[in-house]
Parts: C-alpha cells; sequence; structure tokens
C-alpha cells in the first residue's frame, strides 16, 4: 500500500494550532535510568504522561476532531478503547463542543472510566476488545457519529506527529527513540516525523509479547491481527494492525523489540524507585526495552524515551508494580 505521509510543514501547523488545547510536554535527563545501566548511556524521556488527559492521545483525539463539519459536529463522535483513547476522544469531544459515545472493555481499569464521565462521555461496556469494535461500528452506522479511530490515519498520524517534531526540537541530536507500539499510531507518525528532520535516528518499536499484532504484521509484509491480547499492558493491545499505520511503520521503524509482562512489571517499579514515575505497563515498555534486550546495542549512546501515559489508580499501580531491592550506593 502507498500512503501520503504527513509532512513536516502540515504536523508543524497543526502543532501551532494546538498550542491552547494541549501542552508541550518536557524532555528530562533520566539520571536514574544511566545509572541503573551504568555503561555511559545518555537516556532522555520526552513525557507524554504530563500531556492532557494523561497520554498522547489527547493529540489524536484533536486532530481527528478538529477536520470535522458542522454537521458532524452536531451527530456527535465514537470511539473504541481500553481507556486512554476513549478519555482523549471524550476530552477533545468537549473541548470542540460535541458529544461523544465511548466503548470501553470491561476489563478497563474504573479510574480510566470515570474519567471519560468526568468528560461528559456516554460510555457503554462490552466484554471483548473484538466485540467492542462490532458495538463502535453499529453506533456509527445507527446513530450517524464519527468513529475517532485510535490509531489509524492521516488525522491520527499528524497528531502523534507533533510528539516527533518537539522531540526534535527539544534535543537536536540522539542515536536511537525507542516508542511503545501498539497499533502503531504513535510509532507511525513519530517515526514519520522524527525520519524527516533527523534521518540517521535509529528508531526502535517495542511491543508486549502478549501483543505483538505489528511484529506479525512485519514479518508477514502486510497488517496482521492476533486472536487474543494477553498481557497486562491493556494501553498497547490493539487486536490487528491496519494499513495506513502500518505502512508507516514500515517504512521508518528500523527494528523492532518485544518485552514480557514480568520485565514491564519490574520497569514499573524501577521507574517509581529511579524516577518517581508511577507509570502504567505501556508507559514501561521503552525503558524495560532498554534495561533488556537493547542494553548493550546501545551501551554509551545518546537515547530518546518516549514515556506515552499513566492512566493508572494506585491501587492498580501497586499490585502490578514489582519492587526489588536496589543498590542504594549506585
Amino acid at each position: 500500500m502507498t500512503v501520503e505521509a504527513p509532512t513536516i510543514d502540515a504536523i508543524r501547523a497543526l502543532r501551532d494550532s494546538l498550542v491552547e488545547a494541549t501542552r508541550l510536554t518536557p524532555m528530562l535527563r533520566c539520571a536514574g535510568i544511566e545509572d541503573e545501566l551504568d555503561n555511559g548511556t545518555s537516556v532522555w524521556g520526552k513525557l507524554e504522561f504530563l500531556q492532557r488527559t494523561g497520554t498522547f492521545k489527547a493529540r489524536g483525539a484533536l486532530s481527528n476532531l478538529m477536520r470535522l463539519d458542522t454537521a458532524q459536529l452536531a451527530s456527535g463522535v465514537t470511539a473504541v478503547s481500553a481507556g486512554n483513547h476513549a478519555i482523549a476522544t471524550a476530552f477533545a469531544a468537549q473541548a470542540v463542543g460535541t458529544t461523544a459515545k465511548v466503548v470501553m472493555l470491561g476489563s478497563a481499569n474504573p479510574y480510566r472510566v470515570k474519567a471519560c464521565r468526568r468528560y461528559g462521555a456516554e460510555v457503554v461496556i462490552v466484554d471483548d476488545v473484538h466485540a467492542a469494535f462490532d458495538r463502535v461500528e453499529k453506533i456509527e452506522r445507527e446513530e450517524g457519529r464519527y468513529f475517532v479511530h485510535p490509531f489509524e490515519g492521516p488525522a491520527v498520524a499528524t497528531g502523534t506527529g507533533t510528539v516527533g517534531l518537539e522531540i526534535c526540537e527539544q534535543l537536536d541530536t540522539f542515536d536511537a527513540l525507542i516508542v511503545p507500539i501498539g497499533g502503531g499510531g504513535l510509532m507511525g507518525g513519530v517515526s514519520n516525523a522524527v525520519k524527516q528532520m533527523l534521518p540517521d535516528v535509529e528508531i526502535i518499536g517495542v511491543e508486549p509479547q502478549g501483543a505483538n499484532s505489528m511484529h506479525l504484521s512485519f514479518e508477514a509484509g502486510e497488517p496482521r491481527s492476533i486472536d487474543k491480547v494477553r498481557t497486562i499492558a491493556d494501553s498497547l493491545g490493539a487486536p490487528f494492525a491496519m494499513p495506513y499505520s502500518f505502512e508507516l511503520c514500515r517504512r521508518n521503524v528500523d527494528r523492532l523489540i518485544e518485552v514480557d509482562d514480568l520485565e514491564l512489571r519490574k520497569t514499573m517499579g524501577l521507574l517509581f524507585q529511579r524516577m518517581k514515575f508511577a507509570v502504567e505497563p505501556a508507559c514501561a515498555a521503552s525503558t524495560a526495552a532498554l534495561l533488556g534486550p537493547l542494553r548493550n546495542d546501545l551501551a554509551g549512546k545518546r537515547v530518546v524515551l518516549v514515556y506515552c501515559g499513566s492512566n493508572i489508580d494506585w491501587s492498580t499501580f501497586s499490585s502490578q508494580a514489582v519492587f526489588e531491592e536496589r543498590d542504594a550506593g549506585r
């Protein structure tokens, strides 16, 4: 499939239009991670968990809704999500003056469901991710609501491309960028922007082993699906890849890495101990990859980690994170 990728000019124009609705999230030198690696690697984090709604998703949702005409805004929007995209869609709907009806999984964190309702969304709960997509298609068809896709399409890629643009503006030189992958909406947009600005940067995607649809798609050379999501990183639990985001990823991503749930849980604990970040499993994926399979490959290099979001309550965090004793003298 040949896709037309968003240009840097288009990404910059969108970023400028989002100034009041979104935050310029900081880039932070991650000394605690550098100490843990102890191999000369310089580590920087793009803190998207400080974005409005708690994740990068606000960028793509706003990018979609800002393109709608008056008639469509009157009909409202709909979305399907484990939580973060639903929250972002509810937020964006409120920001542009329309209504949102979002479909969420029964396993969704109650904190996320409440967040959607705080932004005024109607929430529909279903049993699993495949049923969720069926339900949202029915809502779109019967109610005329615009479907805000969680990861597919030029509007999403332009929105998430603003993350890549900001990284390149905040840190003018680096060797590698590590980004979590679910459906590929974040990675597709970020990698497209970064490769246009800094083509020599190595871009590495990270998937949980229990939701590796992009790995399967890369191997097949076309979008593939998985039968079931089997990971605690529900925000990365896309059941399939789709053509547009897949093509952007295939074009710009240099390699893919997998991490397992135990690595994610240990990294959640380490990020809290070393950085005082209480993050959801998906947000820990980039660090888990650097501390694990990429530790030796990227030793001594200048590395940027995307921290994609953190909508998690303390009881869930404390039950998922694994805290290990660390050497206080290091």
